[in-house]
């Protein structure tokens, strides 16, 4: 159009135009149209492409996320903390406060936490072949038991698979695969004795120990004073020995502890199965790609292309203006990063909800106590603190820290929220079991095994 408009303007003005240099600047107009959109597509198909190529689907839920890390950041993070890289991350975290004390291994508290965790542990290879139980899940008629999940729990396939396959696909041969490295057991602990805190937490990722616990004495303490037994404490009794009673064939005289009793450990087990469930759907992982990539990714993208279009008008005022404008981008991409966290941690905590009552079920746990635990968490009688949505203290919050909860229009908190989603889920556990049994009668081939289970 431009072109046709340069050839009527000299034709008007009477400049000869022959028909070959027509054609040639019809040509160098063309060529540079198409430069022109080449220089303004290629950008957004790769930036969207990038975007498609790290969307995944969450484990047991099925939940489209965004990880954008490339396979080898996350084989280097997974190898930083195996081993003894976990305890080292974990105590830096742990020592902002002064140097943390810990619970040795010898303590019964600990012990008591171990065991309860690799009881949950073991659950897991059960996640990935739910496919096979299907008859034991749907004939049940004790405690209740989740369906097979849509998406099984199985190794995450990297970015570049998907095309791997597809080039030996067309070939007509078939590759194994070779997925991301998983967080699996044994999951790393560490008990930490501070009675003030009543709360646990996850981190890490990969395995071989790189995803662990932490777990505070307050927690324990707040189990051991809401359900205490009714006729007192039974208390068992350990020897202890020494370097100097072994030298001479004695022992110490043993240290009574209270036996914790099955609701006690219920409990414990609750909070420890939703930490777990953050490491086996990798939302550390999730996380650090959100808050560390993609959000200030896509809130400098936008800054740029906004202080691009208004540098026309913003030009005639001096740089002071233009710095002004980039400033403002800084503190709004900040605030779009809080909102970003606070959806993401949303969606997480729920997930880690859903997922924990599997492995409480599995592990022969009762999953409808989880939905009593939440609930005396958000107003707990025994405990003087208030908690979060993890179990951990939550503080005040400040005007920019509650800005996210003010735009995404909350009416009520998060923990709400988490503990309706948690019952309607133990509601479709026994809906889709109801219906299977309905199926099975209809199909007398399958009749037979299911009953039979019932």
């Amino acid at each position: 159009m431009k072109s046709k408009m340069i050839i009527k303007k000299a034709h008007i003005h009477g400049i000869v135009v022959t028909q070959e240099k027509k054609d040639l600047i019809l040509k160098r107009m063309k060529r540079r149209t198409i430069l022109l959109h080449l220089l303004l597509t290629v950008p957004a198909v790769l930036f969207w492409g990038t975007i498609v190529a790290s969307l995944e689907r969450t484990p047991l839920t099925g939940r489209l996320r965004l990880i954008i890390l490339s396979p080898e950041e996350e084989d280097e993070i997974a190898a930083q903390l195996a081993g003894p890289g976990w305890y080292n991350a974990v105590m830096d975290i742990l020592s902002v406060d002064g140097p943390p004390k810990l619970i040795p291994p010898s303590d019964w508290r600990y012990e008591w936490v171990r065991s309860t965790l690799r009881q949950l542990e073991s659950t897991i290879p059960i996640l990935q072949q739910e496919t096979r139980l299907t008859a034991h899940w749907a004939g049940s008629q004790g405690l209740p038991l989740p369906p097979p999940a849509d998406y099984p729990l199985q190794p995450r396939p990297r970015a570049s698979e998907y095309l791997r396959r597809f080039s030996e696909g067309l070939c007509e041969r078939m590759v194994p695969p070779s997925p991301h490295v998983v967080t699996g057991p044994p999951y790393s602990l560490l008990v930490v004795e501070k009675p003030e805190a009543s709360n646990a937490f996850s981190y890490g990722f990969g395995p071989d120990g790189g995803g662990g616990v932490v777990v505070y004495s307050g927690f324990l303490d707040e189990v051991l004073a809401c359900h205490p037994p009714p006729d007192g404490p039974a208390l068992s009794s350990k020897p202890s020995s020494s370097w100097f009673s072994s030298l001479f064939g004695g022992s110490r005289s043993p240290t009574p502890h209270p036996i914790p009793t099955p609701e006690q450990t219920t409990d414990l087990a609750i909070l420890l199965a939703h930490e777990l469930s953050h490491l086996i759907l990798s939302h550390h992982l999730e996380t650090l790609s959100s808050g560390t990539i993609v959000v200030p990714g896509i809130a400098s993208i936008v800054s740029d292309i906004l202080r691009t279009i208004l540098f026309p008008f913003t030009m005639f005022w001096g740089p002071f203006v233009n710095d002004a404008v980039a400033q403002l981008g800084k503190i709004g991409g900040g605030e779009l990063s809080k909102v970003g966290e606070y959806c993401t941690s949303m969606h997480q905590e729920i997930e880690a909800d859903i997922v924990s009552a599997r492995l409480l079920a599995h592990a022969g746990y009762d999953a409808r106590h989880a939905v009593h635990f939440w609930e005396n968490r958000v107003n707990s009688e025994c405990s003087s603190n208030s908690s979060n949505s993890d179990g951990s203290q939550e503080p005040r919050l400040s005007i920019t820290d509650a800005l996210p909860r003010r735009i995404m229009g909350a009416s009520h908190p998060i923990n709400e929220v988490r503990v309706d989603r948690l019952k309607g889920e133990l509601v479709r556990w026994e809906t889709e079991r109801r219906a299977a049994l309905a199926r099975a009668r209809a199909e007398p081939a399958r009749s037979s095994v299911l009953l039979a289970a019932a």
